[in-house]
């Protein structure tokens, strides 16, 4: 099967590689993979600027159908729609993985970047970290099952939005749209900044019933309880503490790749409190499931642009700034 492989560091080394199919083992699955996100994760890693082992097939925001189980694994999940967290094994005994985040476990070994993912026809997966997609919903919104349980775990454990809190999300991706919507659900008022280049993604914004501002026309005067910058640009991160009011609050869910500058005395001045997450727990992906099932977040909308694998490079190059989540689907053909 053609599998997307990250070659080697440094940016680019990027291919499409025949690889053999998995083969379920004890404990494991194999899903057919009816579609896969594109994350910024992803473009960082094709950029060089994320670590990954050589030779790995890429690719962790996944939805598909169970079609093997291995030993130990009820034969029932056979031909059910699932969604499925990112680890793949962890060290099951050090404090975080004891404490409910092996997303932190030091050990921790994921798809996509430790062991093969989902940028391939079939994908090898812990039979538990399945998670059953709700009847209706499409496979491909259901890739953004993943990143929402990343926003769960950034902004709901513990919980950064209060209700009447005015909140500025900048960066109008997947991330921060839906960062938007899960803070519009408690929020008094929400707003998403983004570029003029973003105003596509921002038009989408407005259509779920978010405000939307382009960053340098923030006045200089607007302030807000919350801000949570999920864009990964530097710049970004200084408008956020500008704009926050004192004793405010500061999410960082994007990842900037470089090094970034801040001046951190602001923080100090303003007693701004600061959360940030990694990735996602179990915890965070039940909230992400009910929020699914129920409907109270929108995922369809933010599927702009559908690929073939075989065109992976079209998601990965420049020009998709009006995209908000692109999906490659193996299934379909060039």
């Amino acid at each position: 099967m053609d599998s997307l492989v990250k070659l080697g560091a440094g940016p680019g080394q990027m291919a499409l590689v025949e690889r053999a199919e998995p083969r379920a083992t004890p404990g494991h699955v194999v899903v057919d993979v009816a579609a896969t996100g594109v994350c910024g994760t992803d473009l960082h890693i094709a950029g060089g600027e994320y670590a990954v082992e050589p030779g790995v097939t890429l690719g962790h925001e996944l939805c598909g159908v169970v079609a093997e189980v291995g030993d130990q694994v009820d034969p029932k999940w056979i031909g059910r729609t699932v969604v499925a967290e990112t680890f793949f094994s962890t060290c099951g005994h050090c404090v975080n993985c004891r404490d409910g985040r092996p997303n932190l476990c030091p050990e921790r070994r994921s798809i996509g970047t430790h062991v093969d993912g989902a940028f391939a026809a079939k994908v090898l997966l812990p039979a538990g970290n399945l998670h059953l997609l709700p009847e209706g919903v499409d496979p491909r919104a259901a890739t953004l099952a993943e990143p929402l349980a990343c926003v769960c775990n950034c902004l709901l454990d513990p919980s950064v939005v209060e209700p009447g809190d005015r909140v500025l999300v900048t960066g109008p991706g997947a991330i921060g749209l839906l960062a938007a919507e899960l803070a519009n659900l408690t929020g008094k008022e929400v707003t998403v900044a983004g570029l003029p280049a973003d105003d596509a993604r921002l038009a989408i914004a407005r259509e779920l019933g978010l405000g939307t501002v382009h960053v340098d026309e923030l006045e200089e005067s607007r302030e807000f309880d919350v801000a949570i910058e999920s864009s990964g640009a530097p710049a970004a991160l200084g408008e956020c503490l500008a704009h926050l009011r004192r004793g405010g609050r500061l999410a960082q869910i994007g990842i900037f790749g470089t090094p970034v500058t801040v001046t951190f005395d602001s923080m100090l001045l303003k007693e701004i409190g600061v959360t940030a997450s990694f990735a996602s727990t179990p915890r965070s992906w039940r909230r992400a499931m009910a929020l699914i099932e129920s409907g109270a977040v929108a995922l369809e909308p933010l599927v702009t642009k559908v690929l073939p694998l075989a065109s992976w490079g079209l998601a990965f190059e420049g020009g998709n700034d009006g995209d908000v989540k692109i999906v490659l689907d193996p299934r379909e053909r060039v």
